[in-house]
């Protein structure tokens, strides 16, 4: 599957269950790993693991399966590997404290 479908794949697949805050960030300038990273909140350990989850069935019926899942056990933060698409569903104090955005945002060298 193109990574751009199956970006928007994992963003209704987040959306169906109620994610927060759910940005999608083009990474492909910046790391030959991945094309996309697409970072969600949920709103307890059980949303959070239910959005996982989610994104991983709705894929599997289009036939893809994750390349790895981590953190499912503790659902403060998992993480869902597709290759070109990596997908973060974390806990809002997890996302505040790591600040993945902040981390894939080029900074403005023009000025």
């Amino acid at each position: 599957m193109e990574a751009d479908t199956l970006k928007q794949l994992v963003v209704e697949a987040l959306d169906d269950l109620k994610a927060v805050n759910t940005v999608t960030l083009d990474v492909t300038g910046l790391t030959d790993v991945t094309d996309y990273l697409v970072i969600a909140s949920g709103t307890s350990n059980r949303h959070v693991k239910s959005l996982a989850d989610n994104v991983c069935m709705e894929a599997k019926k289009e036939g893809v399966r994750p390349l790895g899942v981590e953190g499912e056990d503790a659902g403060e933060w998992v993480l869902v590997d597709f290759g070109d698409v990596v997908v973060h569903v974390m806990l809002p104090a997890t996302r505040d404290f790591y600040d993945l955005e902040r981390l894939w945002v080029q900074p403005d060298v023009s000025g």
